[in-house]
């Protein structure tokens, strides 16, 4: 079968990015006046998720050297719900792959699986929190705004979630994805208030990226804050996603996925493939078919989102570490995430397969794209037929810039691609 010839092609992104994001940081915490809501003495538990966030290890070493210049103990304290296959040293073998190091950062480590009751919500469902983070003198929350991969609502990934399913630990994961739509739309808004209003959070630093991967924004926020301004800021970060370029695809090829890139391995606000029923996103492409070629590094074997793909590889299926992505996908609430998609012997194979099963076309004039990750989509291939496309479009093309002349995918001896 003969592929389509492939352009590499790079996205024009206009947005903002924090030029000195020390200095930035510290003037949001000034302005929010850290140090009339920290005590010397006092142990501040510092939240660190699982998520590739752009600058972390800066971000968390700066807010911790701002803590200990007012005479606080800050500590790390894993959020991260049930990732790293939900024990205390899985999750932090998760932070040392993200770069939050003691060394990095400052500060010690503590983490453990242990939850407390905090309180319940008016049906009675039971709010958790985590004992470590519980038992500190306080809390500073630090977490990332941006639209979830499963659902869409006034609130959905940030402060809020920090708190309820990441401090929550598996316990509070578990029980938020149990209710799954529900879970979503108004439990974990109203966990998060409700741990906002009893715990003692000191404050938070809420982070907006821009298309490029890159410190967009820093919020410092007060805890009575969370809710509202969280919902601003979800609608910047809204407008920062960055997208595909084309809304109609035959097959979109994605060299990797991984927990460090979305939660649910390949961010469905790029693909547009929500696995809760109901969900959709009105800006997200439509593609017929995606090919996942491997797993990211720093996922661990991690393949929560494979599921989602229509064909990957024996490389990518060789990686699998089932006890990790089994507890993540089942704590989610489904198993639609794990399930093991038909896998090819090599790229060549897969990327071929998934062309020819999207439907009746030709195969060297599939609409096909190929990107690195979903994260990283400044850069990526586009086919010969959207090459046209985008040279009879002229308002596309003042975002869309060829940059290399098409060409034939070049593979190894082994099938796979050469990057």
């Amino acid at each position: 079968m003969q592929l389509p010839k492939m352009a590499k092609a790079t996205q024009l992104f206009h947005q903002p990015e924090v030029v000195d994001l020390q200095t930035e940081i510290k003037t949001k915490l000034a302005e929010k006046q850290l140090k009339n809501r920290v005590k010397p003495g006092q142990r501040i538990a510092v939240t660190a998720g699982s998520r590739g966030i752009a600058n972390i290890p800066l971000i968390l070493k700066t807010i911790i050297d701002e803590l200990r210049a007012l005479g606080a103990e800050p500590f790390i304290v894993p959020a991260m719900g049930s990732h790293g296959g939900a024990t205390p040293e899985g999750q932090i073998e998760v932070l040392h792959s993200l770069g939050i190091t003691e060394e990095t950062v400052g500060a010690p480590f503590e983490a453990s699986q242990e939850v407390e009751i905090i309180g319940k919500l008016p049906d009675g469902v039971e709010v958790y929190l985590s004992s470590v983070a519980l038992n500190a003198d306080g809390i500073f929350v630090v977490g990332r705004i941006k639209p979830h991969t499963d659902f869409k609502g006034e609130i959905e990934s940030g402060m809020l979630k920090m708190l309820a399913i990441g401090l929550g630990n598996q316990k509070g994961a578990e029980m938020i994805h149990w209710h799954r739509y529900d879970g979503y739309h108004r439990i974990l808004p109203e966990a998060g208030k409700l741990i906002a209003e009893k715990t003692n959070i000191v404050m938070g630093l809420a982070v907006l990226e821009n298309a490029h991967h890159k410190t967009a924004e820093v919020h410092s926020l007060h805890p009575e804050e969370f809710y509202t301004q969280e919902k601003i800021l979800l609608e910047k970060a809204k407008d920062l996603l960055p997208r595909l370029p084309f809304k109609e695809i035959d097959a979109l090829i994605v060299e990797e996925i991984g927990k460090d890139i979305s939660g649910v391995g390949m961010d469905t606000n790029v693909t547009g493939r929500f696995w809760m029923p109901n969900e959709s996103d009105p800006r997200a492409p439509h593609i017929k078919k995606i090919a996942v070629l491997d797993l990211s590094e720093a996922t661990h074997g991690n393949a929560i989102g494979i599921g989602l793909a229509d064909v990957t590889t024996r490389r990518a299926f060789e990686k699998i570490d089932y006890h990790q992505t089994y507890v993540n996908c089942l704590t989610q609430g489904s198993g639609e995430t794990g399930k093991i998609p038909p896998f090819l012997a090599n790229d060549r194979d897969a990327i071929a397969t998934a062309i020819r099963i999207s439907g009746p076309v030709d195969p060297t004039e599939a609409r096909v794209i190929r990107i690195r990750n979903t994260q990283e989509i400044e850069e990526l291939y586009i086919s010969e037929a959207l090459v046209r496309d985008l040279q009879n479009d002229p308002e596309l093309q003042k975002r869309l810039k060829v940059v290399e002349e098409l060409k034939e995918m070049q593979f190894d001896v082994m099938g796979y691609l050469a990057r």
